[in-house]
């Protein structure tokens, strides 16, 4: 469904290489995106896939590569080359049990982190999290849609389960986003490849290789792409790359939620842990509890607004994932307002309803 939803979104461009578990990504687009036109590469190693996606994109075609965490950290230079540049790229991770090698057939949460704060200066990366198939296709063309239109690489962060998991879905009823590509500069302009007015806004594309020169540098550069050290400009440029994403944060906002006036407790959770955290919430309304309950589906930048609303009148939010420290809960600390937080985590085996049941339960009793 991720191949489905990049080859929906446009996708002309795959390179990979083979890792558990998103093999099966790397095989569909393998076989797909030729027959639809496209090109598909088999990459010599997962630096190398995304050095040839990257590439792809400057020459102006849409551009996917999948792996997983040890071949994630393996592409995180080239990554980095793809925010400085403003590369569109989306990267499909499909997390699994670290660190290192870790297990490759055991499930995990773990690459939070690893995802959003892969860069160096701490630059928000837009990660989409999805937790059933149906969600991989849409998250996927809402990946490209905003790889496209902010010119910025994009992370679509699955799990193992979620990756792995074979379900039904009903085609007539996919949400299909409409398509969105990126705004290039009109024919006979003289490109600025890095050129913008105001902070927030999204410099027109030229490919590389076209009628007119265009650099695309990783070095510190002005907005003509000449190198350049601690001008005034050179500065505003790298805090655009900042800008330019907390500028659309909100029209980013994609979550599920499903509210309860008068509640206490809010259950906050993403990925395959949200589908049991969703069973958890009908199973304690059943028994009297007032609860509500949020799966973003933006992880990053941190749904904000969507989380104020849902906090009316909590007074504790339980953050369950499948990892060991809960990483998406110490992110969410911050935003809570003093709230009491507390975290359901567990790693080397799914989180189960009745576990976050009983952690709800615990609290009650406290």
């Amino acid at each position: 469904m991720v191949a489905e939803g990049a080859l929906a979104a446009g996708c002309r461009f795959f390179a990979g290489y083979p890792i558990t578990p998103a093999s099966e990504i790397y095989e569909v687009m393998m076989r797909e995106l030729p027959a639809r036109g496209g090109l598909a590469l088999s990459a010599p190693d997962e630096i190398s896939s995304l050095c040839y996606c990257v590439g792809a994109s400057l020459r102006g075609l849409k551009a996917m590569t999948a792996t997983s965490g040890p071949g994630w950290a393996l592409m995180i230079e080239t990554f980095q080359y793809a925010l400085m540049t403003e590369t569109p790229v989306v990267i499909a991770l499909v997390a699994r049990l670290g660190p290192s090698t870790g297990g490759a057939t055991q499930g995990a949460q773990g690459d939070v982190w690893l995802a959003e704060f892969g860069t160096s200066g701490g630059y928000t990366v837009p990660v989409f999290a999805p937790s059933t198939a149906a969600e991989c296709y849409e998250l996927t063309i809402h990946a490209f849609n905003w790889s496209e239109r902010l010119r910025t690489p994009v992370l679509l962060l699955s799990d193992k389960e979620v990756g792995m998991t074979t379900e039904v879905v009903d085609d007539d009823a996919l949400a299909r986003p409409t398509r969105v590509d990126r705004a290039r500069i009109a024919e006979g302009e003289k490109p600025r490849p890095y050129g913008f007015n105001a902070p927030g806004d999204v410099p027109a594309f030229a490919e590389v290789g076209g009628e007119a020169k265009v650099t695309a540098t990783g070095s510190a550069h002005d907005q003509e792409g000449r190198l350049r050290k601690n001008s005034p400009e050179v500065i505003e440029v790298l805090s655009h790359l900042q800008q330019k994403i907390e500028a659309h944060a909100e029209e980013m906002t994609l979550a599920r939620t499903d509210l309860e006036a008068g509640s206490s407790y809010l259950l906050v959770s993403y990925g395959i842990t949200a589908r049991a955290a969703r069973q958890a919430t009908s199973a304690l309304r059943r028994d009297g509890a007032r609860i509500s309950f949020l799966q973003p589906q933006t992880l990053f930048p941190i749904p904000r607004r969507t989380l104020d609303r849902a906090l009316a009148g909590v007074k504790t939010v339980l953050v369950a994932e499948e990892n060991l420290t809960g990483q998406y809960r110490a992110l969410l600390a911050a935003h809570l307002g003093g709230r009491r937080i507390v975290g359901i985590n567990k790693i080397g085996a799914l989180i189960s309803p009745a576990e976050i049941v009983q952690a709800v339960r615990n609290e009650e009793a406290r």
